[in-house]
């Protein structure tokens, strides 16, 4: 769901114990003559494999019935192809079996495909989803934008607790592309197992490699090489879309039709979560003040409100990018006089107040913004600053949770819990984790192309998508984004896009859209209805005369 940069954020997030899977793979009942397993059996109980079922399904999209077939299961990925490595050289006549070698490291990787009819058509588009994190599950974008159902939560407001409506998805991607929506290693469903097996699937090149190594084994087990294909990521995963696409076209030689972001970020010096502890880096302050201004306005707090937003919006990007960029770069030279006139600037398009801006060096960052905006007892969402709830600590100088993920969560997780086992019929004796901490281990170096050794620094992929572009350039780029998403705030999106390394005629091969809700644009039902006409818009145009539907 979200692109995670402070710890307490993440600690909002449900992740779920272990003891299902370790319930399934405890030893039987001891008998008279109790015997401790073999560590071979143990070992067989716990090794991952492939597993998955089918079921049937419908739902009605524009007054029409439309079947499909769901499959949930678990595919196992590999580093490397496992048929590569030679097998273990017998021990010699009357010596004791060698040592077996250790484990490679292999991760199950959970997911749930939906295909239109009532059998595969090869012909149709494909499209592959994730959500990001890192190490989030794709149970967002399963239950709340383009899967046949969807569960339905309160706009604007804390859900109330179960039970949860699951209804009919009319606005379903399955009209125009059949989906594959896949947990990341280590979430959902999935395990992993191996030597080193956090360093091999922990990162952020090593985590698209699994990616990439998931999607070429589903269209080899599915005959759909020769379909349509795009890549569906949002937040973490638009980075990892970035990284993704270009190993599937220089690695795996296959070209995409499409690549779709969400809530962007490819460049995470751009992130306004914490730049204070990156000075001299100011852009991260430029680009986020639009969200800043949106938030304000819609929560009446700016002290000359404007009729409409989007004029506005267009009024504080110039601002952004020439007075108050200018004012940034001179530091400490900028003088007084100029300094409160930049701080009562602000103040007109924050609402925050200017002493309070004058007082943080021009420089408020996101945890600030949302502590302060609504007064020391109210603190507004950072995944979508529509939402407000209860300030945990009045005295703190930044929020220490994010009251939109705290409003939907248990609505998103609880209702894939109950739809994976009862519709679909998969998942008993297992856990479904939404969430996996990843933050300790995760290896945030990246490797771009043409570089000959991962690059010292925040990650940024922008050069990956540039090449992806550049070595197919009927690539078409698609990038959604939420006006009240502070997480990954629109602006910031542009700036990368219009930033990438690229011939201006590539440019042309972009497309833009914004909408009046924050990072999970689908949870505002008049932006879901948008998102899936302008995404179904973008694959009946990109599939290249494909077969009709």
């Amino acid at each position: 769901m979200n692109f995670i940069a402070r710890r307490k954020v993440r600690a909002l997030f449900l992740c779920l114990s272990f003891w299902g899977s370790a319930a399934a793979a405890a030893p039987a009942a001891a008998s008279s003559d109790p015997k401790p397993a073999a560590p071979e059996a143990e070992s067989a109980g716990r090794a991952l494999r492939d597993e998955h079922q089918v079921t049937p399904g419908s739902v009605t999209i524009g007054g029409r019935a439309l079947a499909y077939q769901a499959e949930a299961g678990v595919m196992v990925v590999h580093v490397k192809d496992p048929m590569d490595e030679d097998a273990p050289a017998p021990a010699a006549g009357g010596e004791h079996p060698a040592a077996p070698p250790p484990q490679p490291p292999e991760a199950g990787m959970s997911y749930v495909a939906y295909f239109r009819g009532d059998k595969e058509d090869p012909r149709r588009p494909i499209t592959f989803l994730y959500n990001g994190g890192p190490g989030s599950s794709t149970v967002w974008l399963h239950m709340g934008a383009f899967a046949p159902k969807r569960v339905v939560t309160v706009d604007g407001a804390h859900s109330p607790a179960a039970p949860y409506r699951l209804i009919d998805n009319e606005y379903s991607l399955i009209d125009a592309s059949d989906l594959v929506f896949i947990d990341a290693p280590g979430t959902g469903f999935g395990h992993l197992r191996g030597t080193d097996k956090e360093k091999a699937f922990y990162g952020v090149d090593q985590d698209a490699h699994a990616f990439a190594n998931f999607i070429v084994e589903f269209l080899s087990r599915h005959n759909r090489w020769n379909s349509p294909k795009y890549l569906f990521g949002e937040s973490y995963g638009t980075t990892r879309s970035a990284v993704l696409a270009n190993i599937l076209e220089s690695e795996k030689s296959l070209d995409l039709n499409g690549v779709i972001l969400l809530s962007q970020i490819l460049n995470f010096d751009d992130s306004v979560d914490a730049p204070q502890y990156n000075p001299g880096v100011d852009l991260p302050y430029v680009l986020a003040l639009p969200t800043y201004a949106a938030t304000a306005w819609y929560h009446h707090k700016l002290p000359d409100q404007p009729a409409a937003l989007e004029p506005l919006l267009r009024e504080v990007e110039r601002f952004a990018l020439t007075e108050y960029a200018d004012a940034l770069a001179q530091g400490a030279s900028l003088d007084g006089g100029r300094r409160t006139a930049i701080a009562a600037k602000l103040h007109a398009y924050t609402g925050l107040p200017a002493d309070y801006i004058e007082r943080s060096n021009l420089r408020v960052n996101g945890g600030q913004f949302e502590k302060t905006l609504l007064g020391s007892e109210t603190t507004t969402g950072r995944l979508d600053t529509r939402f407000a709830g209860p300030t945990l600590d009045p005295m703190s100088r930044e929020a220490e949770y994010d009251p939109q993920s705290a409003a939907i969560s248990s609505a998103y997780v609880s209702a894939f819990n109950d739809y994976v086992r009862t519709v679909l019929k998969f998942g008993a004796n297992k856990t479904y984790k939404p969430e996996t901490d990843v933050e300790k281990t995760w290896d945030y170096l990246h490797q771009p192309p043409g570089a000959t050794q991962k690059i010292p620094g925040p990650t940024n992929v922008m050069p990956d998508l540039a090449v992806a572009m550049k070595q197919n350039p009927r690539l078409k780029v698609m990038m959604n984004g939420g006006y009240y998403d502070l997480a990954t705030p629109y602006f910031a999106a542009v700036f990368e896009l219009r930033q990438l390394p690229i011939q201006a005629s590539l440019q042309e091969n972009i497309e833009t859209h914004f909408y009046t809700s924050g990072h999970m644009v689908y949870a505002h039902e008049p932006d879901l209805q948008a998102l899936h006409a302008n995404v179904a818009a973008f694959i009946d145009k990109t599939r290249n005369g494909a077969a009709a539907r």
